[in-house]
């Protein structure tokens, strides 16, 4: 009972309110200026709530590329064919209208720390006196020899960006034949957690129960086991599939052959499959890695934990899958959210002369698809500990689900409906 109580206020707005912050109203900022490069989960929480937390007074740009927001979490289910693009595609339009973030659809590429200016792809110049990356993940293709080329190609993908490429590896698994393999390619970890590899797995593996009945579901995992909830995975597997879903860990990806359509492994033999879907090794944003912020053997960026500044130059702060994440931290839509509340509190507070909350605490759920409708969680409640200058987990916050159960399955639509109004409204 405990345990769904701290769940539904997970969803219903407790981890989605301020993440130990209150307002900090008061002291006007002036013309304080604050570009915000990224809007995924983390960049724009961090817009609309330093708007919010400044009662406008702080000035915020938010660079983004993409014209709409995407939700990798739930984007799984376009690719089983259980919802559609338009259902996890948002606009940006309340960060400007209801809340006057200025959106401007171009990218950075390049950044004067010492300057504290940015460059557009777009030719223009954007002066800051706070600078934050929220630039997501990107992908370390040359760990995977031949994947660059078999991606380009579009023959082989990894869809781990909710976007074109998720509809593209759909439409390859309505092209397969009955009675074809489907494998999904895992790296080890640390990774991006959504879309979600296990996930996948399984609502792929309930189209094809229903749709192509004799075919299978190969995961061949670079880790020792299942990272995350792996007995209600494997359980699931088991009752709904029938053998449909083989895994196999242990499976670390050196190489593809697109001419085959086989994966070749470090230790096992090559697997040859009709769809290969191959998530390659992934590190911070090429933003942060062309800053010189991604200081975590130049793949991940470290930060300050208490207000999220980069340890590699001041004022610059780095939120989202972006990082090194403290023990225990995933690399969720959620926890990115949580970042920006953390971070938009401690930016508001030092441009107006505020004491930093010395306290903040973090929060976290990972809801996934077994099927159609029942859904397995994951929950954490974390706080920054100051003699440890980190996140330590706060002892029995959170923990799994007991079951999967539709009753799940409606929780997680409601967080992703209140998630997005968060984020976005």
């Amino acid at each position: 009972m405990q345990r769904r109580l701290i769940l539904q206020g997970l969803i219903s707005g407790g981890a989605l309110g301020l993440a130990g912050c209150a307002s900090l109203g008061g002291t006007s900022a002036g013309k304080a200026k604050v570009l915000v490069v990224g809007g995924g989960y983390g960049g724009a929480t961090v817009s609309k709530y330093i708007r919010l937390l400044s009662d406008h007074s702080i000035d915020v740009m938010m660079v983004e590329p993409n014209t709409s927001f995407v939700s990798c979490p739930v984007s799984n289910l376009v690719i089983g064919g259980q919802k559609t693009m338009a259902d996890i595609t948002n606009p940006y339009t309340g960060l400007s209208s209801r809340h006057g973030v200025r959106v401007v659809h171009d990218s950075v590429t390049a950044v004067d720390t010492a300057k504290k200016t940015a460059t557009l792809a777009g030719g223009s110049t954007v002066s800051y006196d706070k600078l934050v990356l929220a630039p997501g993940i990107d992908f370390m293709w040359d760990q995977i020899q031949g994947l660059r080329e078999a991606h380009t190609a579009g023959q082989i993908l990894h869809a781990w960006k909710a976007g074109p490429e998720t509809m593209a590896l759909r439409r390859q698994l309505e092209a397969m034949r009955d009675g074809g393999t489907y494998a999904i390619v895992i790296p080890e970890a640390p990774y991006r957690c959504p879309p979600g590899p296990y996930e996948r797995a399984s609502v792929i593996a309930a189209y094809f129960k229903k749709a192509k009945p004799k075919s299978k579901v190969l995961i061949l995992d670079g880790n020792p086991d299942v990272t995350s909830k792996g007995p209600l995975f494997k359980k699931a597997w088991q009752d709904l599939y029938g053998g449909m879903v083989e895994y196999r860990p242990q499976h670390k990806a050196v190489a593809v052959n697109a001419k085959t359509n086989t994966v070749e492994f470090e230790v096992q033999g090559d697997v040859k499959a009709d769809v290969l879907n191959v998530l390659p090794v992934m590190r911070a944003g090429a933003l942060a890695v062309q800053t010189g912020l991604a200081n975590a053997n130049n793949r991940w960026c470290h930060v300050n934990f208490l207000n999220f500044e980069s340890t590699a130059a001041k004022d610059v702060h780095v939120i989202g899958d972006a990082i090194q994440v403290a023990q225990g931290m995933p690399k969720s839509g959620h926890m990115a959210n949580s970042h920006a509340k953390v971070t938009a509190a401690a930016i508001v507070a030092e441009l107006q002369g505020i004491e930093i909350n010395p306290h903040p605490m973090v929060t976290n759920v990972c809801m996934s698809y077994v099927d159609d409708a029942h859904v397995i969680h994951v929950a954490s409640v974390h706080e920054f500990v100051p003699t440890q200058k980190t996140f330590r987990t706060i002892g029995g916050s959170g923990g799994v689900s007991d079951v999967r159960s539709d009753l799940e399955g409606r929780y997680a639509e409601a967080w992703a409906k209140n998630i997005w109004a968060d984020t976005l409204m």
